[in-house]
């Protein structure tokens, strides 16, 4: 039985690297992850970093006293002053970034959702907020009241606790989202192509006439999808944390901040990684194998890609907790796992339940592959 499992896998690992699509998708695919977080960390250094010069052009209505302009100067706000008609067709023309209006005392700020608007609105409340506290300052002193005795009524002290901020979860997470989505598509070829492509061409029904049991069968074609499926997530993982070490010596918005997976977490994250690719590896090998021809099966595996990422891709996004129940949740728990493991919360409870699952789907969808191969319907599988 061993030797004929053995003969089974090294044929199955033989075709898979003798394949160029096959090569093309466990090792091309996982170059994306670093363009990923490359890119992202990049986008949120251009956010941070944005030239005032960019959304600073802000109308006005009014006649500016001299602290206002002092105050904005000082901000490097650039005003342009005018009558509410011809800022509102300044600002449609994106002349100015927005404009305000003010009766009394009281201002308005008029402004849209896009990006350099919402820079501009950021700016203004800050500049108004400043200039209203010298207005009550002022009121205060003119009065003969003390503003400090007035104001700090109650000292505040802020003591953050170190830990990784939104960007390096974001750039972590988003990473092993499409590290899930890698291996989903190496898998996906392989599996197609050793089941459906072997129907195809005519030779599964000469390797079911050897004296090979199924299960021998079945289980070399597993594993040596199951092996394509591990070497696709390792290199993903492997240029991930190469892409973080990069990014954190070429982006300033990770100073004073550690990104990289810590070792406890590379293990851990491992441990995800081999369990997920042995779970998709056997689902893919399922669905294929209800298909006659190689183009039916890509079909009928193609919405695995968007279920691998949709389901963690919402989680991380509303911040759900793991729970023991989400823990045996398919494709939720591992992504919900990593993100706990990337955040230093370490469950052996939901970690355990996680792997105990995986393993009680793996051996479902494994023992139904069996029975298909035992029948001569996997042959004529409509």
């Amino acid at each position: 039985m061993k030797n004929n499992l053995w003969h089974i896998l090294r044929k199955e690992l033989r075709e898979l690297f003798r394949d160029k699509k096959s090569l093309a998708m466990m090792l091309i695919i996982p170059i994306f992850i670093p363009l990923l977080i490359i890119g992202m960390s990049a986008l949120f250094e251009m956010q941070m970093n944005k030239n005032i010069e960019e959304y600073n052009k802000i109308g006005i209505t009014y006649e500016m006293t001299e602290e206002e302009k002092a105050l904005a100067e000082e901000m490097k706000i650039k005003w342009v002053q005018g009558t509410e008609e011809e800022l509102k067709q300044k600002y449609e023309q994106e002349e100015i970034n927005l404009y305000i209006t003010k009766q009394d005392k009281h201002y308005t700020i008029y402004s849209n959702a896009s990006e350099n608007s919402t820079y501009a609105k950021e700016l203004v409340e800050t500049y108004l907020n400043t200039y209203k506290q010298y207005l009550q300052q002022q009121y205060l002193q003119e009065n003969q009241m003390d503003p400090n005795e007035l104001f700090d009524r109650i000292t505040i002290e802020e003591e953050v606790e170190e830990k990784d901020n939104f960007f390096v979860n974001y750039i972590k997470n988003y990473g092993f989202l499409f590290i899930i989505m890698a291996i989903t598509v190496s898998a996906t070829y392989p599996s197609t192509d050793t089941t459906a492509g072997e129907k195809e061409r005519g030779t599964l029904e000469t390797l079911l006439t050897f004296p090979i049991r199924s299960k021998d069968i079945i289980l070399g074609k597993f594993l040596g999808v199951s092996i394509s499926s591990i070497i696709t997530g390792m290199i993903s993982l492997i240029l991930s944390a190469i892409s973080l070490v990069i990014a954190q010596n070429k982006f300033t918005i990770y100073e004073g901040i550690n990104i990289m997976y810590n070792p406890e977490s590379l293990v851990f994250a491992v441990v995800v990684i081999l369990a997920y690719s042995f779970f998709i590896s056997g689902l893919c090998i399922a669905i294929a194998s209800t298909s006659k021809t190689f183009k039916e099966a890509q079909s009928a595996l193609t919405p695995l890609t968007f279920i691998s990422f949709f389901p963690g891709m919402v989680a991380f996004m509303v911040d759900i907790s793991t729970t023991p129940l989400l823990s045996i949740v398919p494709f939720l728990n591992f992504t919900m796992i990593f993100t706990d493991i990337t955040n230093g919360k370490i469950d052996f409870v939901n970690i355990v339940l996680m792997l105990v699952s995986t393993v009680v789907y793996i051996a479902i969808v494994l023992t139904l592959i069996m029975k298909q191969y035992k029948s001569e319907n996997i042959l004529f599988s409509k």
